[in-house]
């Protein structure tokens, strides 16, 4: 049996996303008589109640304005192209959100619990590994008491090495390991599963402030990457953890998990644009996968169910 493709998967993941966006504005589009005020703001609200964000909002609404104008368009009808060409020109991800494949990198991946962390880090691990690169796993929650179990599971079917502590002990000397490990062995990328207790906010931050330090002093020379991992079912409140997470770190990527079957899939633009980080990757199902580069004309052709060219 052929193998679904990811877009495909998407497509299907996104359709309750789809229902609660799309169809009410096609609504719009086909049952305006005239781009007026009231169409603007109608429009206005569907993308901010489809959890879009006000921020994106105004900038998809904003320059749908403009290119309106330049087109002389009048019919509501004919400007859906345009709203699907503005909404992917608001999360283009840049070429270089992907340098980390290229250098020698440390990424740290963060995020509360629950959201799918330590199968991302396992999911990664193994991209990376069939891409021929040597990858090493730093099992830095030992908070979680099963957390070091699921990753070194992840690790063994990914086919690559893990540096764990024991439960209860300190995160920073298992980073201060693996650190080491990985320039001693030349790995290619080092990714460090982290704790996700937001409740303790302050012991959180001192505690990644400490692995940033190790990580600095012991591997300054090192391309970095910070990923805070959102479950995309939690809507606005993912925007919100992604916003105290940013507090503490410099994040450089967003990883939207659990994809499938959410309605508020158009938190994936909300969170890119108030946050000026690009969403790197998204996930729609449990399979290493399921877990892909996120590519914005897939995700916008998805919600909207737009047939991809190829």
């Amino acid at each position: 049996m052929e193998k679904e493709s990811f877009f495909s998967r998407l497509k299907k993941g996104l359709t309750k996303t789809r229902d609660n966006i799309v169809r009410s504005i096609d609504t719009i589009f086909y049952d305006s008589s005239c781009i007026d005020e009231e169409f603007f703001e109608e429009l206005e609200e569907i993308l901010v109640m489809g959890d879009i964000g006000i921020n994106a909002t105004e900038k998809i609404i904003s320059k749908l304005r403009e290119e309106i104008k330049a087109n002389l368009l009048t019919k509501p009808a004919d400007c859906k192209e345009l709203l699907i060409k503005t909404m992917k020109e608001q999360m283009k991800v840049e070429e270089t959100a992907y340098e980390f494949e290229e250098k020698q990198s440390v990424l740290m991946m963060i995020g509360v619990n629950g959201v799918g962390k330590t199968t991302t880090v396992g999911k990664i691990a193994g991209k990376m590994k069939q891409q021929g690169k040597r990858v090493l796993i730093a099992a830095a929650d030992t908070f979680r008491a099963a957390a070091g179990e699921q990753l070194e599971e992840w690790a063994h079917r990914a086919g690559v090495d893990m540096i764990g502590g024991k439960e209860g002990g300190d995160p920073a000397s298992v980073i201060y390991d693996a650190v080491n490990a990985a320039k001693a062995r030349k790995i290619d990328l080092l990714l460090c599963d982290t704790a996700g207790r937001l409740h303790n906010k302050k012991n959180l931050m001192e505690e990644l402030k400490k692995i940033n330090r190790i990580i600095d002093r012991e591997f300054p020379e090192v391309h970095r990457e910070n990923l805070v991992v959102l479950d995309a079912t939690t809507g606005q409140n993912a925007l919100n953890q992604a916003k105290e997470f940013a507090q503490v770190t410099d994040l450089t990527g967003i990883v939207l998990t659990k994809m499938d079957g959410t309605a508020k899939g158009g938190i994936a633009i909300a969170i890119q644009s108030e946050l000026g980080v690009p969403v790197k990757y998204i996930g729609v199902g449990e399979s290493i996968d399921d877990l892909q580069k996120f590519n914005a004309d897939q995700f916008i052709d998805a919600l909207f169910d737009v047939k991809q060219e190829g």
